[in-house]
Order: C-alpha cells, then structure tokens, then sequence
C-alpha cells in the first residue's frame, strides 16, 4: 500500500523516453508504461465514459429545449401563454442554472460523481415528468425553476470529468462528441415531438404535448439509474479500474501538463478556489467569448417558431423542418472537433473561424427574405455555433489543464454557468410581434458574433505568448 501510495503521489519526477528497437517506455512520476498499454488504457476510458455522458446529455439538453417544442404544439394555447410569459418561463430555468453551477461542482469534487450526476438527472427527469401536469403557467414557472437548480449541476460536471480523464490534446475530439449529444438531441426532439405530439394527441385524454413531457423525463429517469453504474469517478478514486490503470491514467495526464488528484491530497477551501478561478485573466476570456456563443446559440429554443414563420406553417411539418439544421451542425461538429486535436495551438483561430462564417450567414439572413434561402442560411449558422461551442469548451478545458483540480472545477462552472448567462437576455431576441424577419433577433446576435471573432483571436494570442511554443 505504501508504495502505491508513493507511486500515485509522485508529481515532480521528470519525464523521459526510453528507445529501444523492441519496443518504447515511457517513465513518468516513477511509473512506466508501454504506448500499446497506454492507448488500452485510453480505449477503455472511451468505453465507458463517452457513451454514458453522451446519452446523458442527449436526454438532459431534450429535457431543457422540449419546452420548444411544446410550445407550437399546443401548450402555449392550452395554458393562454403571451409571447411575453414564455420568455419569463425561458428566463427562470437560466436564473437558477447559472446560481447554482459553481456550487455543484465544488460538491462533485468532494462526491462521487457515479452517484452525484446520476441523482441530480433522476431529480430533475421527476420534475420534467411533472409539467405534463401544469394547469397555469405559474404552474410551469415553478417546476421551470427547480429544473434549473438540478440540471445546473451537469454540464459543467461534465466539463470536469472530460478535462480530469484526458491530456489535453485529446480533449477536442472527445468535447465534440460531448456537444453531438445536445446537436443530435435537437434533431430527436424535433422527431420525438412530431412523433409524439401527434401519435399520442388525446390519448387516455392527455395532449400531445404533455405526453411529450411524460415519455422524456421517464427516459431520463431511466437511463440516469443505468449511467450509474457505469459513469466513471475521477482518475484516482474510481473503481471500473485496475491498480495499475490508475496509476498509468494519472501518471500519463501529469505527463501532458494536466493536474489531477492523488488519493489522500488535501482539498483546498471554497472561497479560495473561488477567488483563485475568478481572479484568473483566462476565466474572463473564456466567460466572454462562451456568453457570445450561447447568446447567439439561443436561437435554438426558437428553431420550430423561427422555421413556422419562414412559411412552413403546420406544426408538424415545422418539428420536422428542424432535423436538417441540426444535422449538418453534427457533421461540421465531428469534423472539426478531429481536425482541432491535430492543430491544438490553433484552436482559438479556428473558434474565430466558425464565428465568422456565422456572422456572414446571419447578416445575410437580415438582408434575404426569400423563405428558401433564408432557410438555408439558417441551418449553416447553427453549423457554425455548434462547432464554435465545442472547441471553445475544449478550449477552455486544456488551458485550465494545470491548474489545481479544485480551482479547474471552479473555473470550467464559471465558464459554462456565466456563457449561459447570455440565455436570459437571448430569450427575449425573437418576439412574436417581430414575426417573419425577426430583424432584431438577428441584428444582436450578428453584433455579438462580431464581438465573439475579436475575443477568440485575442485570447489565441495572449495565450500563445504565455504557454510559448508549446502545444497551446
């Protein structure tokens, strides 16, 4: 036990490669390994992390944007919503998201997170099962609210776990496969809604619409008590692995400049990590930029509304109209996740990238109004904040890479909990009475993309100087 110990708490042991015409070793921390055992090692931390969060956030982000969908399927009519009223609904589940990230992802690193994000999905599966119910739209308000409080606690858990498990250059690839899930989710929600809200309108006398609450907040219900058995815990505590697995895993990320805990390391205090996180020049950076793409990316919540007024009027058809945008968003995402962990100093640049093209699209789409074209445009703007968003979070997760684990924890809610910030304000873009151009909605994301591009190219830059040449 001792000289595990000693093996898992070696930090400041230089590394070195040693060749050979057999084979090549690598000694990091006082632990050798071979690069076969490595990519072993590799391959089965994928297996079991990357499907079970994959899945979570597929069921977690329909849980967030079905209210969308419900929206134009009758519930805005049932419940007498003004435009005004959904907005406030839109509102109150971020109010509470964004208090209460930082929060809960100082509890994660002191709870495992097998049992923390599989017990906060269960809660909030609960209480999306519960809208199927709502009477008023105070009614909605409330469940919205505490929605809020519970799933806060995900994505930047999430966030935590990818950047605790992987060197940095192989965090694109793994946050792009992350980001499909909510990408995917919208193409499924579109699906799920048209299938649902029409197949089960009236039976056993429920509306569609709340049948579309009931079926989802089940699923996840169902898939968080699956996950917890085998979402992984962090590199030194987790149980899915050997002895030797977890030494090599946290040996290999000391390797490649990321912190990690060994067992028996002290926790730092709250309001130090805190403080820590947010005096850090890069947690700005990074908070600026991730508000521009979750403000412009709030146009997703308004996918099936914007679709019905470029002219595809029924409800159905307009679930259904939605699949395309999200699809190619997936495909540019993959893509572009990959293309970025071979190019991991350019990230920033390729960030700047994306929103640049998205700014194109979205003044074009102020100044086309051809229903087709206008269309077209639209679903090659998600495209490109789709991609922006994932390779900014792997971004934001290498550069926190050395950073103590507590402080990254920190930092990374901070990110994702003030970047949707920007969906309070984005909710209020696309008002009904602004219907069919929605000049406004898209006149303030276009500023924001403006702002984004600088933010990104700055940052690149800045941190290219202080990381020097290497792979940052």
């Amino acid at each position: 036990m001792e000289a595990k110990r000693q093996s898992l708490e070696a930090i400041d042991v230089d590394t070195k490669i040693m060749n050979s015409t057999k084979h090549i070793e690598v000694i990091t921390a006082g632990t050798t390994w071979t690069p076969e055992e490595e990519k072993k090692l590799v391959r089965k931390i994928d297996g079991f992390l990357l499907p079970t969060m994959w899945l979570m956030y597929l069921l977690s982000y329909m849980d967030r944007t079905n209210i969308g969908n419900a929206k134009i399927s009758g519930m805005s009519t049932d419940l007498n919503l003004t435009s005004n009223q959904y907005s406030i609904i839109l509102v109150v589940f971020f109010v509470t998201y964004v208090l209460f990230e930082a929060p809960s992802n100082m509890l994660l690193i002191r709870i495992k997170p097998s049992i923390y994000l599989p017990a906060i999905m269960v809660i909030w599966g609960m209480l999306t099962c519960c809208m199927a119910a709502v009477k008023n739209y105070h009614h909605l308000i409330v469940l919205r609210v505490f929605v809020g409080v519970f799933e806060a606690g995900f994505a930047p858990g999430m966030l935590m776990l990818l950047s605790s498990w992987y060197k940095r250059e192989e965090q694109s690839k793994r946050f792009a496969v992350y980001i499909s899930a909510a990408i995917l989710s919208g193409a499924f929600g579109g699906l799920l809604a048209g299938a649902i809200t029409g197949g089960l309108e009236g039976v056993y006398g429920i509306r569609g619409w709340r049948w579309l609450f009931i079926v989802e907040g089940a699923a996840t219900i169902g898939w968080a008590l699956i996950a917890s058995f085998l979402l992984l815990d962090f590199p030194a505590n987790t149980k899915k692995l050997t002895d030797r697995e977890r030494v090599i895993a946290i040996a290999r990320l000391q390797d490649g400049g990321v912190t990690t805990a060994s067992i028996g390391d002290a926790k730092m205090g709250k309001g130090r990590s805190f403080l820590l996180a947010i005096k850090d020049w890069r947690t700005i950076g990074f908070i600026l930029g991730y508000m521009v793409i979750v403000g412009s990316s709030t146009l997703s919540y308004f996918y099936p509304t914007l679709v019905n007024g470029l002219g595809y009027t029924d409800t159905v058809q307009a679930q259904y109209m939605t699949v395309p945008i999200y699809a190619v968003a997936f495909v540019c995402t993959v893509i572009t996740g990959y293309f970025s962990d071979r190019v991991p100093q350019h990230r920033g640049l390729v960030i700047a990238a994306w929103l640049t093209f998205s700014l194109i699209t979205s003044i074009l789409v102020c100044v086309v109004y051809n229903f087709t074209a206008r269309y077209v445009l639209l679903v090659l703007m998600a495209a490109g904040l789709w991609a922006s968003n994932a390779i900014s979070l792997s971004f934001a997760g290498a550069t926190f890479g050395a950073m103590q684990l507590e402080v990254r924890a920190v930092a990374l809610a901070l990110v994702n909990a003030l970047g949707n910030l920007a969906q309070i304000y984005g909710a209020y873009l696309f008002p009904a009475n602004d219907k069919p151009k929605y000049l406004m909605g898209f006149g303030v994301i276009s500023g924001m993309l403006g702002f984004g591009v600088v933010v990104y190219v700055v940052m690149h830059v800045l941190i290219r100087r202080r990381e020097g040449l290497r792979w940052i």
